[in-house]
């Protein structure tokens, strides 16, 4: 009986116990961590009331099962396109640089509109970059600023950017305010709270990355087999206690010092040393020995452990570097993960396994290796090397969300040119853009249109335009000759035309202005566009070995007059030359061969701003032709070969040829060379000293045996 009394008064201690600790009524040991941490932390914690955590918690999950058919409004974008606008900014609102150049990426891109009736999409002009609030950057009062926002509307059809969210200790992915239905643009976002199809994971960059074009990848050439110094490495932090401590503590175990090396550091924070472990002095010397870049650029692999949150600044810094990136981050939704296929461009490891992976990447082919490492460049290049372009890849990928119908497919996002060169509104057959033909084992239409831009009026049948119609319509590739009349005089009547055995089809330009020669016109039934300048002098045999280069590079701009650029050290500033040297960096479209697909592309990729000064100077077309096509393919023109004679300054008196003359005209292309790389964010023309010649082309045989014997007789 006393045996059972007393198993009965322990078991009730017991559970009261129990109680009092679960209700909070017993207080047990502060955790290690709170005393390592900053003391802003400890008071904030300290006033946080339960209210307010249950608040922090709905904010994060109440929209959780939002996706674009219960929380978009589709009709917005139905009426004007897919339109996007951002709010005025508010006085007295501090906005962070990297919050700027997104709002400048998103104002500068063919989306944005300033008419709010107008839009599709909306985005705050309140800073939400930094949600975390020990940061000096972090917006106080946010939940009520944007709750009084008279379009904010539950965030419905809101586009909200985030970088990093949370605070210490467990860094969760509170934003600090309800966002409502609004979508997400966040970096390091866990599979967990991301919303598919509704949501955008985006990659966590620094404050110092470009905000328009940025650098190319440091891969120059590929070396084979490709293979490095170093197969796996890193170099960053050590966190002792707390969140993302676990993964970074022990690549210890798998540093070898040798083809694996894996560094860390507990260096950092104001009190390091008063709470350095025994490894810490170790590992601190270890890591003093390299240097960052050098290992950076001469390994194969590079590890992208998890830091406090999800994501890391190391994996931009690996796909520029064509470092195989190897993640280990569980639950990370990768960057722009709806449209790359990450199982290209990296290895995705597992933290629970991290000593299989030294092993896991030393039994990847050196094929597959070179073609992850040629993919990290790709990828780079094309979406991350810049806000504007992680910015314009997010609104892209909602654009294909909302116009289903026209969305981009997988090949399209991981190939080049990637896809925010590809518009989809253009066609959804891959075989009718300039990039895939080899892909899909097809070859463009073998005919040209050519398009004469024609500027005079017709007064004399001896007038170079004529001349040169003839002898275009005599090449048997052509399909095709379309007049495009940009004079101000009327159009002249259908017999002043000469007879040709193929259709010459006269149109005025659109406004007479100059960026109408390169209007995407529905009459243009081929590939491949002849672009001619009413003066040029070609005869058919040059246009026949023109076109025949251009059917192995349809990519690329194929033609005869070449321009070349140059860094003036002096002026600093880009200058444009016609001299005749050994390179060129330009082909003027007065006589050259390009797909139709970058007529609709500099219709409507390129900002009304760059095409409205080419045609108030009506000058400088040509160049933005060459830029754009640049910019996209990453290669220079071809030249091919043309007769000694052929400069612009003996075509003829005409009013072409005087405003080469001009000197104005030469000074408004050194201000367009200019203008044009500050939009591109550099300048993406490339110089070449290639050029194509006719076979046997002033070889010593006979003449007959040449296919293009014309040529040489010029």
């Amino acid at each position: 009986m006393q045996a059972k009394k007393r198993y009965l008064i322990s078991l009730l201690t017991g559970a009261s116990l129990v109680l009092l600790l679960y209700f909070g009524g017993v207080p047990g040991p502060a955790p290690a961590t709170s005393r390592h941490e900053r003391t802003d932390t400890e008071e904030y914690n300290a006033h946080v009331s339960p209210r307010q955590k249950r608040e922090v918690h709905a904010s994060v999950y109440r929209g959780k099962r939002c996706r674009m058919d219960s929380c978009f409004d589709f009709s917005l974008c139905r009426r004007n396109g897919f339109k996007v606008y951002v709010y005025p900014q508010q006085k007295g609102e501090k906005i962070s640089e990297s919050y700027q150049s997104i709002l400048a990426a998103i104002e500068g891109s063919r989306f944005y509109t300033s008419d709010p009736s107008q839009a599709c999409l909306f985005v705050l002009s309140l800073d939400t970059l930094d949600r975390d609030q020990l940061s000096p950057h972090y917006v106080h009062n946010l939940k009520s600023k944007v709750q009084s926002l008279p379009l904010w509307n539950d965030g419905r059809n809101h586009l909200v950017f985030n970088l990093y969210s949370g605070t210490w200790p467990d860094y969760t992915e509170d934003l600090g305010f309800d966002i409502g239905q609004a979508m997400l643009a966040k970096a390091s976002v866990s599979t967990e709270n991301f919303r598919p199809g509704f949501d955008v994971s985006i990659p966590l960059f620094p404050k110092e990355h470009p905000r328009s074009g940025g650098e190319r990848g440091h891969l120059r050439a590929n070396s084979i087999p490709p293979f490095r110094k170093y197969m796996l490495v890193f170099k960053g932090k050590r966190y002792l206690t707390g969140i993302g401590s676990d993964t970074r503590n022990a690549l210890y175990h798998v540093h070898n010092a040798e083809d694996v090396v894996l560094l860390t550091t507990c260096k950092h924070g104001k009190d390091w040393q008063k709470h350095k472990d025994a490894r810490c002095d170790k590992d601190n010397a270890e890591y003093d020995k390299y240097d960052y870049r050098e290992m950076l650029h001469n390994s194969t692999f590079c590890l992208v452990p998890r830091g406090r949150r999800l994501g890391s600044f190391r994996f931009l810094e690996a796909l520029q570097a064509a470092c195989v990136p190897v993640m280990l981050s569980n639950g990370w939704e990768l960057p722009f993960s709806e449209v790359i296929d990450w199982n290209t461009g990296a290895v995705i490891g597992d933290e629970r396994l991290l000593l299989q992976i030294p092993s896991t990447v030393r039994s990847i082919h050196q094929d597959k290796i070179l073609a992850l490492r040629q993919q990290t460049q790709f990828l780079w290049e094309a979406y991350f090397s810049s806000v504007e372009k992680i910015v314009l890849t997010t609104l892209e990928i909602i654009q294909d969300r909302v116009l289903q119908h026209t969305a981009r497919s997988s090949l399209m996002w991981n190939s080049h040119p990637g896809g925010l060169f590809t518009l989809p509104q253009y066609s959804s057959y891959l075989g009718d853009f300039p990039f895939y033909y080899a892909g899909l084992g097809i070859k463009p239409y073998p005919k040209f249109t050519a398009v004469i831009h024609a500027v005079t009026p017709l007064v004399s049948q001896s007038q170079p335009i004529l001349k040169l119609l003839v002898a275009v319509a005599k090449s048997q590739y052509c399909a095709q000759i379309i007049v495009l009349w940009n004079c101000d005089k009327p159009l002249p009547a259908k017999h002043r035309w000469p007879a040709t055995s193929v259709p010459v089809i006269v149109i005025e330009g659109e406004n007479k202005v100059m960026s109408s020669r390169f209007q995407p016109y529905e009459s243009i039934i081929t590939d491949a566009v002849l672009s001619l300048d009413e003066d040029t002098v070609l005869s058919t045999t040059e246009v026949d070995f023109a076109f025949t280069v251009w059917q192995s590079f349809p990519e690329r701009i194929v033609g005869y007059p070449a321009r070349s650029h140059f860094w003036d050290s002096n002026k600093e500033r880009w200058g444009y030359t016609s001299k005749w040297t050994n390179d060129y960096s330009m082909v003027l479209t007065g006589a050259a061969i390009y797909h139709r697909y970058y007529h609709y592309l500099y219709t409507h990729f390129l900002p009304s701003s760059l095409k409205n000064m080419v045609d108030q100077l009506a000058n400088c077309e040509d160049i933005l032709m060459n830029f754009l096509v640049s910019a996209v393919t990453k290669l220079p023109p071809i030249k091919v070969t043309q007769k000694k004679q052929y400069k612009e300054t003996m075509m003829g008196q005409s009013s072409r040829a005087s405003r080469w003359a001009d000197p104005d005209h030469f000074a408004q292309r050194q201000t367009c060379m200019n203008k044009f790389a500050s939009w591109f964010g550099g300048m993406p023309l490339v110089h070449s000293q290639m050029r194509l010649d006719p076979v046997l082309f002033k070889d010593q045989v006979s003449i007959l045996r040449k296919k293009y014997r014309e040529i040489e007789r010029l």
